[in-house]
C-alpha cells in the first residue's frame, strides 16, 4: 500500500509495490534502538515534520475541540480548552516544502488555514535480488491482491470518536527493533515504495500485545501480510500487525493496552519469523518510534 493509502497508483506495478511496502515484505535484520529520555504523556507522539513523521500544530485555546482537516481527511485533535493541538501524519511520499491544514472552531466562525513546513529527510536505499515470483505476481495472485486492496482501503479510512486518551504506545512485542522505516527498496532493479513499518525480531509464538487501547476493525490472512490485525484507537489513529501465526481476537473486540491479541509468525511473504508493526495517522503511515519511549 502507498504511504498515503487513499491515493492508489493507477498502474498494476505501482499498486503491487504499494502493497509490498505497507505489508512489510522481506524482513530486514533488526538493529537495536537505544532508549531515549522519559517525556510527559502530552509530548507523544514526538514532533518530526518530515515525510513519514508527525507535525504538531497549535490551534490555540477554544471552549470546545476544533475540527481540523488535511484536504478532505479529518485530523486528530488533542488537548483542552487552554490549548488544542492538531496531530498531522505526513505521508512518506510527501514532498518537502509548505503544507497546510484547515481548522473550523466548534463555536462557529470562518474556517482558517494553518501553514507548516515539511522538512526533507533522506532515507537509506537497499537493493535486493530475489526470485521473480516474489516481485511479479501471477494472474491469480494479482486478482487476490486487487480484492484485498479494495477491502483494505475501506479499513484504512476508519475515523471514530472519541479520540484516544493516551498516545504513548508500548511495542507489541519485545525484541530488537529494525531501523528500516522509510527504507527505499529496489527489487531486481524495480523500485518499490518505502518500507512503512517497524520490523521487530521475535520467535514464532511470541505473544503480541496491544500497543494502546483500541477496537479490532479487521483481521485476515492476506497475500503479503499473512495473519493480520488492525486496531482503531480513535481519531484516525490505527495500528496494524502482520505475519501472525495466530489471531486471538475478532472484529469488534475491545482491547486494553497490553492485552494479547495474537502471536508472532512467518505467514505471508517473509523471509523468517518477525513482527511487522505499522502506525497510521490520518491515512498516512508514520514512524512507530515516534509513539514509543524506547
Amino acid at each position: 500500500m502507498p504511504s498515503d493509502p487513499a491515493d492508489f497508483e493507477s498502474t498494476s506495478l505501482n499498486r503491487r509495490s504499494a502493497l509490498l511496502t505497507t505489508l512489510g515484505l522481506f524482513a530486514l535484520p533488526a538493529a537495536p534502538v537505544r532508549a531515549g529520555p522519559s517525556l510527559p504523556s502530552a509530548a507523544w507522539p514526538l514532533a518530526s515534520p518530515v515525510p513519514g513523521g508527525v507535525a504538531r500544530l497549535s490551534l490555540g485555546p477554544a471552549a470546545e475541540r476544533p475540527a481540523a482537516r488535511a484536504g478532505e481527511v479529518p485530523l486528530l485533535v488533542v488537548g483542552n480548552a487552554t490549548e488544542w493541538t492538531a496531530l498531522v501524519g505526513i505521508a512518506l511520499v510527501a514532498q518537502p516544502g509548505k503544507a497546510s491544514i484547515t481548522v473550523q472552531r466548534a463555536e462557529g466562525g470562518a474556517a482558517r488555514d494553518i501553514a507548516y513546513t515539511i522538512a526533507a529527510k533522506r532515507y537509506s536505499e537497499q537493493r535486493l535480488s530475489v526470485a521473480p515470483a516474489t516481485v511479479d505476481l501471477s494472474p491469480e495472485n494479482q486478482a487476490r491482491y486487487e480484492r484485498e486492496r479494495l477491502h483494505l482501503a475501506g479499513v484504512m479510512a476508519t475515523f471514530t470518536e472519541p479520540p484516544p486518551q493516551s498516545l504513548k504506545m508500548r511495542a507489541p512485542v519485545p525484541g530488537r527493533r529494525s531501523s528500516s522505516f522509510g527504507l527505499r527498496r529496489v527489487f531486481n532493479g524495480q523500485s518499490r515504495n518505502p518500507h512503512s513499518g517497524m520490523d521487530i525480531a521475535a520467535p514464532s509464538g511470541t505473544p503480541v500485545l496491544a500497543p494502546l487501547a483500541g477496537r479490532v476493525i479487521d483481521t485476515g490472512d492476506y497475500f503479503f501480510n499473512g495473519g493480520t490485525v488492525w486496531l482503531d484507537h480513535g481519531g484516525g489513529l490505527l495500528t496494524m500487525v502482520c505475519h501472525l501465526s495466530s489471531i486471538d481476537v475478532k472484529v469488534g473486540d475491545a482491547l486494553q493496552t497490553g492485552e494479547r491479541y495474537g502471536a508472532v509468525g512467518a505467514t505471508g511473504r517473509v523471509t523468517g519469523p518477525h513482527l511487522h508493526w505499522s502506525v497510521m495517522l490520518n491515512r498516512a503511515m508514520v514512524d512507530p518510534a515516534l509513539f514509543t519511549e524506547a
